[in-house]
C-alpha cells in the first residue's frame, strides 16, 4: 500500500467505493487521515462496510462539512455532461477535488529514497486504443529483463494498493482520460501517448476536451521522456508542443505504417518490421511478423510504444526483442481462443469503438465478423473502407439492425445473441478464415462489461470445440 501523505489528522471525503475508492480509503487511513466514505449504491456501501469503514452521506446539505479534500472515483462526472451533486456542492464550497492518481503521485516519493542506488521510476500510458496492451507489454519487458516492476491504474490493481517500490523498481500505469483529467499531480518519469480517436465525448464536452484530458499527463506532468504516437494530428501537435527543437530526444515519436524522418529519436513499424532511429541513423530493428502475441498493425504500434518506453529506461534492444517473443497478449484484445478445422477464433471484445474495430479488421485476411452491441454515435458507417477482408458479418445486440443498414454490399446476418452468431459463423467458415469478435460497440445491452462479452464468446467457441480447441485460452 502507498499511504497518502499530507492529510494527517484531517477529514478527506471519498465519493465512489469501487476498486479505486476502497484502495483510497485504506491508503488515507494508513497515512493518518480520517476518510469520509460514500457511494450512491447500497451494494458498494455494503462492500466497503465489510472492510470496516463507516459512511457519511456526502449528498446531505452539510455532508462535506470539515472536509479538506474530496476524492472522486473515475466514473463519476465532475464537469460534463453535468457534475454529480456532491461534486457540484464541493465546487460551490471551493473544496479541492482530486482522485487516487493525484494522491498517488503526491505520496509516492519517500525521504529514504535518497539512500537508494537507483530511485524508483513511473511509466504512465494513455491514449484511445492500445493502452492496456502497451502497459502490459512494458511491464512484461521489464520483468523479462530482470527489472522489478508493478502494473496498476486502469489495469490490474488500484494505484494506492501497490507495494512501496524498492531500489531500481518501475511502476507502469495505464491511465484513462477519466483519470488524467482530474488528478492534481501527474509526475511520471516516462509518459506514453498511443493514439487518439473519438470516444467519451459526452464526458469531456467534445473532442477538444477529450484530447485536453489526455494531454494533461504531459503538459502538467513534465515527464523526463515523452513517447508520442504521431499517426494523428493531435499526436503531432503534442510532440511539437513538448519538443524544444527537432532533435530534442526527450520526445520519442512513434508510428505504425510510416517512416519517421528527422534528427530526433523515433521508433516506427512498417510491413511488420520495427526500427529505432536516433540522430538520423538506424540503431536497432526487429521482425514483428512472427510475434504471436502482437498481431496486426495496431499491435505493432503498441510494440513501438513499449520499445520506446523501455529503451528510455535503459533496456537493451535484444532484451526487448526476446520479451516480445514471450508476450502472450491480453484477454479480449486480439486473443486467439482456438483453432478448429483450420479456422481461427479471435476475441477482440475490447474493440468497443470504430477505430479499434478497424484495426482488428486490418489484422486478418478473411474474416467472419461478429459485431454489434450498444452502438455509439455514428454507428459503424466509418468502417466502410475497412470491410474488404470481411467475408460475412454476424450482428448481435441492440444495434444489430442499425449496423445492418450501414454495411452496404457486405454480406451479413442478424443473429441477435452471441451463441447464435458463433454457431452460424463457425458453420460457414472455411479453413484459413478467422471468426473475429470485434463489436465496434459497447457491451451494456447484453453484458455488464466487455470482459463478460469476451468470456461468452470464448465459452461458445470452446463448446464448439468440445474442449479440444487448438489455441490458447
Amino acid at each position: 500500500m502507498i499511504p497518502v501523505r499530507g492529510y494527517e489528522g484531517r477529514r478527506v471525503a471519498v465519493l465512489g467505493l469501487g476498486r479505486s475508492g476502497l484502495a483510497t480509503l485504506r491508503a488515507l487511513a494508513a497515512g493518518g487521515a480520517e476518510p469520509l466514505a460514500w457511494d450512491d449504491s447500497a451494494e458498494a456501501r455494503e462492500r466497503a462496510g465489510a472492510d470496516g469503514f463507516a459512511f457519511t452521506d456526502l449528498s446531505r446539505p452539510r455532508g462535506l462539512d470539515g472536509a479538506a479534500l474530496l476524492v472522486v472515483s473515475p466514473g463519476i462526472p465532475h464537469l460534463y455532461p453535468a457534475p454529480h451533486p456532491v461534486i457540484a456542492r464541493a465546487l460551490d464550497l471551493g473544496l479541492p477535488i482530486d482522485n487516487d492518481i493525484g494522491l498517488f503521485f503526491r505520496s509516492l516519493g519517500l525521504a529514504d529514497w535518497g539512500r537508494l542506488d537507483s530511485p524508483p521510476r513511473v511509466v504512465a500510458v494513455t491514449g484511445s486504443n492500445g493502452k492496456s496492451t502497451t502497459t502490459a507489454l512494458i511491464h512484461h519487458i521489464l520483468r523479462a529483463a530482470g527489472r522489478p516492476a508493478q502494473m496498476a491504474g486502469n489495469i490490474g490493481r488500484g494505484v494506492l494498493d501497490l507495494d512501496p517500490p524498492g531500489d531500481g523498481a518501475v511502476i507502469v500505469l495505464e491511465l484513462s482520460s477519466y483519470q488524467t483529467e482530474l488528478a492534481r499531480a501527474l509526475t511520471p518519469d516516462v509518459a506514453v501517448f498511443t493514439n487518439l480517436s473519438p470516444d467519451h465525448l459526452d464526458r469531456h464536452g467534445g473532442p477538444g476536451g477529450y484530447f485536453a484530458a489526455k494531454a494533461r499527463l504531459f503538459t502538467i506532468g513534465g515527464p523526463d521522456r515523452a513517447v508520442i504516437g504521431v499517426d494523428e494530428t493531435e499526436g503531432r501537435f503534442l510532440a511539437a508542443a513538448l519538443a524544444e527543437a527537432p532533435g530534442d530526444e526527450r520526445v520519442i515519436r512513434i508510428s505504425s505504417g510510416q517512416k519517421l524522418d528527422g534528427p530526433g529519436w523515433s521508433v516506427f513499424a512498417r510491413k511488420g518490421f520495427l526500427a529505432e532511429w536516433r540522430k538520423g541513423r538506424q540503431v536497432a530493428a526487429v521482425d514483428l511478423r512472427a510475434v504471436a502475441g502482437l498481431p496486426g498493425a495496431h499491435n505493432h504500434q503498441n510494440a513501438c510504444a513499449a520499445w520506446a518506453a523501455t529503451r528510455a529506461l535503459g533496456v537493451a534492444p535484444k532484451a526487448i526483442e526476446a520479451a516480445f517473443a514471450s508476450f502472450a497478449g491480453l484477454p479480449h484484445r486480439s486473443q486467439l481462443v482456438a483453432e478448429i478445422g483450420g479456422v481461427r477464433f479471435v476475441n477482440d471484445s475490447k474493440a468497443t469503438n470504430v477505430d479499434a474495430a478497424a484495426k482488428a479488421l486490418a489484422a486478418f485476411p478473411a474474416i467472419r465478423w461478429i459485431a454489434g452491441g450498444l452502438g455509439k454515435e455514428g454507428g459503424i458507417a466509418a468502417l466502410a473502407p475497412h470491410l474488404g477482408s470481411v467475408v460475412k458479418a454476424y450482428l448481435i445486440g441492440h444495434s444489430a439492425r442499425d449496423f445492418a443498414l450501414q454495411l452496404g454490399a457486405t454480406t451479413h446476418e442478424i443473429c441477435g445473441t452471441m451463441a447464435e452468431a458463433v454457431a452460424r459463423a463457425a458453420a460457414e467458415a472455411r479453413p484459413g478464415e478467422t471468426v473475429l469478435l470485434a463489436p465496434a460497440a459497447a457491451s451494456f445491452d447484453q453484458y455488464p462489461n466487455f470482459e463478460k462479452r469476451g468470456e461468452d464468446f470464448a465459452a461458445q467457441v470452446r463448446a464448439l470445440a468440445g474442449g479440444q480447441g487448438g489455441g490458447p485460452g
